[in-house]
């Protein structure tokens, strides 16, 4: 239960970060104790079959529930404006288990062209064995996708920004189609964090995350999070979370929890460096195409304060040259890490096109816009000196011209 009877709706996101779904501890420990069981013990037989009856609350197996899962569930929820969330394994745990509870054969789904690498390998190679119709649509063309409709799609699925170069969405404008047709809108929030977006305020029926990413924000668990209303989130539990299995551990969530009360400040150096590593970018003669939402002349300005409350840490960039220059500028980097995640306190790079999205066909890729000279830069919490001068460093290998351009670091620091 909660420890006081304060309205937590009346509660800032900083605060529910680190107060939210907290619950009293017997022996009044601060910090959420870690349920590190398999299974609860049951006082008699009676008390065991209300339980799995469903006539008496309480908990019966992990994977049916656990204390530590529950105070993550409820904070994650709390954050996102949702009655009730499930804790997955992964995020691709949350992905599966939320659209696998609301669709069966000869069912349609309509999915964003532009998502993550092993969610599109889902829709492309997965759900068509099941006799489960996808559609890859751009939807930030509002005609068009008003057209891709039909009387059996079920599901709406959609990043924004999306992975791997920032494309938005207007959650808003695909809500009000998608509820035209009694569609549910599924939206992966992974790159915002409900700090800076909130898709359930533009109509969506379910929010995922990957917690691996900025949730977690240190780099040492992999979960996922799916935040819907109390009647969708009963429904996921008991049917593709609980039978197919892919539930969240005690531990992980205990993790998250601790990780979760460093998001604010966390999301605040994330943003404030990710705005000068995008400007340094921009000047820089290596580089032929920024992707940064903060810029002026990106499509997400249009949703600036209404949708989005801030361009977040991603940024992505095609440098002007091909894929043999994106490995070298990669290959000479002494700072920034070549891995696949995001949302970590260390600055993290990949291409897009040979690691996250390699299970895109080369057509797809070219539909997405996904280019080989693509690469996408998850800014971190170092010094922001010592992140432009490795990015300027490795950029110097990738022509006379980047070279160039070493010194300018000073010069875009001064405007910070």
């Amino acid at each position: 239960m909660r420890d006081n009877d304060n309205d937590k709706s009346q509660w800032q996101p900083a605060t529910v970060t680190i107060h939210g779904g907290r619950r009293r501890d017997e022996y009044g420990a601060l910090v959420a104790p870690l349920y590190q069981t398999a299974t609860f013990a049951f006082t008699n037989t009676e008390q065991g079959s209300r339980r799995f009856a469903g006539e008496e609350f309480g908990y019966i197996y992990s994977r049916l529930g656990n204390p530590t899962i529950t105070e993550l569930e409820q904070r994650v929820a709390a954050l996102e404006g949702y009655p009730a969330a499930a804790a997955t394994a992964t995020g691709m745990g949350a992905v599966s288990a939320a659209l696998l509870a609301f669709v069966q054969q000869g069912d349609h789904i309509l999915v964003s062209d532009t998502i993550y690498g092993c969610s599109f390998a889902l829709f492309s190679h997965l759900f068509s064995r099941f006799g489960i119709a996808v559609d890859f649509v751009d939807m930030s063309d509002a005609k068009h996708l008003a057209t891709m409709f039909r009387a059996n799609t079920k599901l709406v699925f959609l990043e924004t920004p999306a992975n791997p170069h920032l494309k938005v969405v207007d959650i808003a404008m695909v809500s009000e189609l998608a509820q035209q047709f009694a569609a549910k809108v599924v939206v992966d929030n992974t790159f915002m964090t409900p700090l800076l977006q909130q898709p359930r305020k533009q109509g969506a029926d379910i929010v995922i995350h990957s917690a691996t990413k900025y949730l977690n924000g240190h780099g040492d668990v992999v979960a996922g999070i799916i935040c819907a209303s109390a009647e969708d989130i009963e429904l996921i539990k008991l049917t593709t979370l609980k039978d197919m299995g892919a539930t969240m551990s005690p531990h992980d969530a205990w993790l998250i929890l601790r990780g979760l009360k460093t998001l604010d400040v966390r999301m605040q150096r994330h943003c404030i460096n990710a705005r000068l590593v995008a400007e340094f970018l921009r000047d820089h003669d290596a580089v032929k195409t920024i992707y940064y939402p903060g810029f002026t002349d990106h499509p997400a300005q249009t949703l600036m304060g209404s949708q989005m409350h801030g361009a977040g840490a991603v940024i992505a960039f095609e440098l002007a040259g091909d894929i043999d220059t994106a490995r070298r500028m990669l290959d000479h980097l002494q700072l920034i890490t070549i891995a696949v995640s995001l949302g970590d306190a260390e600055t993290l790079i990949q291409h897009p096109a040979s690691m996250t999205h390699s299970p895109f066909t080369p057509e797809a890729r070219a539909k997405a816009g996904i280019s080989d000279n693509l690469i996408r830069l998850s800014v971190g919490l170092e010094a922001i000196d010592d992140i432009i001068n490795d990015l300027a460093q490795a950029l110097a290998h990738c022509g006379s011209e980047a070279a160039a351009n070493v010194n300018s670091t000073k010069e875009v620091l001064s405007h910070g």
